[in-house]
């Protein structure tokens, strides 16, 4: 049988119109050269300063700022190289009908340059993985084009498992009968046809462990559920098929984290998108994601108890130590009315204070430093009243950082506030810890019930 007869007409698709982006956007070259004109390639830049949040949309966006590489510019040579180079190798592969992988493509483009001379830095068409990867990203920038459209595979991370069938290839999969297992996500997750599904929403589930522990107890199906992990920090396919399942089949969407500043940047970069993607945010963020948990909250209720307040081991051999525990606990309740905080501090924590003790994990300088980096220095200023010292360099310095905009909405703060006050973090795998029937019967349901979810 043919490899013709083997593909499916989604990839057949993919692969034309991928030819045709490609086609387009480097024949200008073309055109500049027999004009006589000087080979010119105009890329939106892909730094932080040119990456800007849309409050309305949501969404973490690439601005107008534009960078120009010419191929008689001594300092522009190569980029423009590498440019064209990867373009070229990516139209063969998809004119030859392949698949490469993302080292596939730095393999096949690195050689050695000629008349390369003993001073020069540079001895190839690229040095590292990292640098073919962002020349990737800039072909992806000048075709408006994914990488996963344009047929090129990465390592599969994500997993999902529910009442849904869809095709895949010339395949059908029914996602409820993968047995104790799960799908694997595609590298090319809009080659995947959604063919039809029994869901009310969609629950993200950061770790691994706790998707298979949801999956055996069959969460999915006693709550009407398209059960998704990312594994950890999520990958393109994964935040690709998501928001396929929000945008297409209006499911809602729910994110379920770690209680600690990188399982709330995990939710964020489902959401919002991250500034390394801003250019394919449109198409890889869900802007209507919610966090579901683990919040501060859950674990210690809007009132944290006195004696859970941190105090540092200088704190603690003071005279009065209950006393300074009071006044922490005032500045946080002053800090959140004048950061705009207008609700009623009544929510009762999921876990008892025994339990708190069992399962708590102190927070450790990244990670004050990582919750700074979200709601930024003023934010930690007005509730510690003073600058977070770091020593992580191996000298004193002030971490300073302006904080993400979605991050410093009210509800989030006083989150992240919390987590200042206390220094605490929790994993999911401490509420399963309580009895998989608390995580799946109890918590996960009553969350969703009562709307107590950040947005």
């Amino acid at each position: 049988m043919s490899s013709e007869t083997l593909q499916d007409k989604a990839d057949l698709k993919a692969r034309q119109e991928s030819m045709r982006a490609i086609k387009e956007a480097f024949e200008k070259i073309v055109k500049q050269i027999s004009e006589g004109e000087e080979p010119t390639l105009v890329i939106k830049k892909r730094t932080l300063s040119n990456t800007i949040y849309d409050p309305k949309r949501k969404l973490l966006l690439l601005g107008n700022q534009k960078l120009v590489r010419k191929l008689f510019d001594e300092s522009e040579v190569r980029p423009f190289m590498q440019t064209v180079l990867m373009a070229r190798i990516i139209y063969e592969a998809l004119k030859n009908n392949e698949y490469p992988t993302i080292r596939d493509i730095f393999y096949r483009g690195k050689h050695t340059l000629p008349h390369v001379s003993p001073r020069d830095k540079f001895k190839n068409t690229w040095e590292e993985q990292k640098e073919s990867d962002a020349v990737l990203r800039d072909v992806e920038v000048l075709t408006n084009k994914l990488r996963e459209e344009m047929l090129i595979l990465s390592k599969e991370k994500g997993k999902v498992v529910g009442d849904m069938r869809l095709r895949s290839g010339n395949d059908i999969i029914d996602l409820s009968k993968m047995g104790h297992g799960a799908y694997a996500i595609e590298s090319t997750p809009d080659l995947i046809e959604f063919v039809d599904f029994n869901a009310d929403y969609v629950l993200v589930v950061e770790k691994d462990a706790v998707f298979q522990q949801l999956h055996r107890h069959g969460f999915w199906r006693k709550n009407k559920v398209i059960l998704v992990t990312s594994a950890g920090q999520p990958d393109r396919a994964t935040r690709r098929f998501v928001r396929r399942l929000n945008e297409e089949l209006k499911l809602p969407v729910y994110i379920l984290a770690d209680s600690d500043p990188y399982g709330f940047y995990i939710y964020s970069v489902f959401k919002i998108g991250s500034i390394t993607l801003s250019y394919e945010s449109e198409r890889l963020a869900t802007p209507k994601a919610r966090f579901l948990g683990v919040t501060m909250s859950d674990v210690f209720g809007d009132d944290v108890p006195l004696g859970e307040i941190h105090l540092t081991p200088e704190e603690a051999k003071q005279s009065n130590p209950d006393k300074l525990r009071k006044e922490k606990k005032e500045r946080f309740l002053k800090a959140l009315k004048e950061l705009g905080y207008k609700g009623k501090l009544t929510k009762e924590p999921f876990m008892t204070s025994e339990e708190r003790r069992n399962f708590i994990i102190k927070a450790k300088e990244k990670d004050l430093e990582r919750a700074v980096e979200l709601v930024g220095d003023k934010v930690y200023r007005s509730f510690v009243g003073e600058q977070l010292k770091t020593t992580r360099s191996g000298k004193k310095s002030v971490k300073r950082s302006p904080g993400y905009q979605w991050f410093q909405d009210p509800k989030w703060i006083k989150e992240i506030g919390i987590f200042f006050l206390t220094h605490s973090k929790l994993e999911i795998e401490a509420m399963a810890s309580k009895g998989l029937k608390f995580l799946a019967d109890d918590y996960l349901p009553r969350k969703i019930e009562t709307n107590d979810w950040l947005d």
